[in-house]
């Protein structure tokens, strides 16, 4: 059957232009040939100049997803191979892969495709129509890929339940893909353990874009006291604990989480120094403010305020008022350690938000460290939701 063609409007594709990999309804002129959604076209400019070929989807604003800008690569199980092999190739470069990673959607040129491994277990998150018709085969080889290196796969468990199928017209879904195993997984990370519920832990079970960041914290922890807020599994209150931390206090809302926080803290004997608290991170900073609360270090690892851009002025208030609360709790030439996983929060906006609660407090920051997601989370330049973590480490110094 002849490839459809889709000619994009004079003017339009500047993100594909610019090295991106999403083409949205607007930017379209027409279409030419059949095609069903999912279906691999042809992509040209408006002058007939071809741009590659992507798989397109009529439900979703995000009509086109690049594949290749190479317009006679045939989309086989060859492509796919060498898609695979080169994501696993760069993360035994750049992290441990115990645990991590292995493709990261755009940024691996997978677009709408997420696979994490834990230990021997894969997790895989699927977005896009297309992609998901080739996430079975993509996952096939990936296993043979792992096998090559001694790697082997015990199961793979699909976390496809994100609202944003929606938006592609296709259903929500979870589940085993294969044999059944117990979905509690034993992972190690910076030397702390954990037990990752890939069934129902957040997003794919476990964050591991954050990984380097919480061993940046440890080094600041030894003998320290600690408040780790939005703790979630315990992540960052466990590496505080694991560096020699005298108290670690762990707050989240979620009592589900708080429980496996707990149980990760007694699979590192670290119970007697590590205390989980389910509260509301809101009403619980005011409330050591009024009872004169000191903390040497003070972790902030919220959830994304924002999802959209419509929703970023209310986000700016969620990230003052928890960074002006959290420096009140510092002690003078303690640390706090923040961040934002919003990529509609800009790093510039999130510096400001920073800087401003900072000066509402009268507190003076100097910059340890800014930081970013883990590179098994590449960010791809032009493809900006790939560049979602903004994570600062600052000393608190009270104005004198």
């Amino acid at each position: 059957m002849k490839e459809s063609v889709v000619t994009l409007k004079k003017g339009e594709g500047r993100t594909i232009k610019a090295g991106g990999m999403w083409i949205f309804d607007n930017e379209i002129g027409n279409i030419t040939g059949d095609f069903s959604n999912g279906d691999i076209v042809a992509i040209h400019d408006f002058d007939g100049y071809p741009m590659g070929k992507g798989f397109i989807n009529e439900n979703s604003k995000i009509r086109i997803r690049l594949m290749t800008r190479n317009a006679r690569q045939e989309i086989d199980s060859d492509f796919l191979g060498q898609r695979v092999k080169n994501a696993w190739e760069y993360r035994k470069k750049v992290v441990d892969t115990g645990s991590c990673r292995i493709i990261f959607g755009e940024a691996d040129f997978l677009p709408g495709l997420v696979v994490d491994k834990f230990s021997d277990i894969l997790v895989v998150e699927s977005l896009a129509l297309g992609i998901d018709r080739m996430k079975e085969e993509i996952l096939d080889i990936l296993v043979r890929l792992l096998a090559q290196d001694g790697i082997r796969i015990r199961g793979i468990y699909e976390r496809s339940d994100a609202k944003v199928r929606l938006n592609e017209g296709m259903e929500r879904t979870k589940g085993f893909i294969g044999e059944e195993f117990d979905t509690n997984v034993m992972i190690e990370e910076n030397g702390v353990k954990y037990f990752v519920d890939v069934k129902e832990g957040q997003k794919t079970g476990y964050f591991l874009d954050q990984k380097y960041n919480r061993l940046a914290v440890q080094k600041l922890c030894r003998n320290a006291r600690v408040l780790d807020c939005f703790t979630h599994t315990g992540s960052f209150a466990l590496n505080a604990a694991m560096a020699g931390a005298r108290e670690v206090v762990g707050v989240d809302a979620s009592q589900t989480g708080v429980g496996q926080a707990a149980r990760n803290a007694r699979l590192n004997h670290l119970e007697d120094r590590v205390t989980f608290w389910c509260r509301d991170v809101f009403e619980l900073l005011p409330e050591l403010e009024e009872k004169k609360e000191k903390f040497d270090v003070v972790i902030l690892d919220p959830p994304a305020f924002t999802k959209s851009r419509n929703s970023v002025k209310n986000a700016v208030k969620g990230y003052r008022e928890i960074n002006l609360r959290a420096m009140k709790l510092v002690k003078d030439g303690g640390f706090l350690a923040t961040c934002s996983c919003s990529h509609f929060m800009s790093s510039e906006l999130f510096a400001e938000t920073v800087h401003q609660a900072a000066r509402n407090v009268h507190r003076r920051l100097r910059q340890v460290e800014c930081r970013t997601q883990a590179p098994d989370h590449p960010i791809l330049w032009e493809a900006d939701e790939s560049y979602y973590l903004k994570f600062y480490i600052f000393q608190v110094c009270e104005e004198k």
